[in-house]
């Protein structure tokens, strides 16, 4: 899974389309609840790498939060998979969102944290990774930052550390793919 804030920096944003275009492009699915912020850019970067995404949803499977995240939605239903254990017409009720992160660090072997206030979704689904045994890892950021203030928790607590998607990767006995290499007559186009 790779989760995080919904009102995410920008750098936040790259950091996720990074990690999960290359993770999915060497065949590690990517695991999100498809909200604003970190979510959707995991998605979207698993998506980019014509790699597998699993968005697993807080409501209904006949609504879409947010609103535009409509398009995304239909991408992710062709070439993935949208699960909820909510019935038709069910809203996006807070108190709906824990029992979905739940279920994302259920069906995750590991959960990466790109960013992450104190007091977070997001780190009630590293709570419940961590009840399953489940490997954390979390991307660190700068002292001070609210929205570092929760990966850097995580880090101090025994989460991994990671700058590269390597890092993860070599966890799983994975590497890095290569681009294949450009062919002589397609330099010269």
């Amino acid at each position: 899974a790779i989760i995080g804030a919904r009102n995410c920096s920008v750098y936040g944003q790259e950091i996720a389309l990074f990690f999960s275009k290359i993770l999915a492009g060497c065949g590690i699915q990517i695991i999100s609840g498809m909200a604003r912020g970190i979510d959707g850019y995991a998605h979207k970067g698993a998506l980019t790498a014509n790699g597998y995404t699993c968005a697993v949803l807080g409501f209904g499977i006949d609504i879409c939060y947010p609103k535009e995240h409509i398009r995304l939605k239909q991408e992710i239903s062709q070439c993935g998979c949208i699960m909820t254990e909510y019935s038709f017409g069910t809203p996006g009720m807070s108190h709906n969102f824990p029992a979905r992160n739940r279920l994302i660090a259920g069906i995750s072997d590991a959960v990466l944290v790109v960013e992450a206030a104190k007091r977070s979704g997001t780190l009630i689904t590293a709570e419940f990774a961590l009840e399953q045994g489940k490997m954390i890892y979390a991307v660190p950021g700068r002292i001070g930052d609210g929205l570092s203030a929760g990966c850097n928790e995580l880090i101090r607590d025994g989460a991994k550390i990671v700058c590269d998607p390597d890092d993860i990767l070599s966890e799983f006995s994975l590497k890095l793919k290569q681009n294949a290499p450009i062919k002589q007559n397609q330099k010269n186009k």
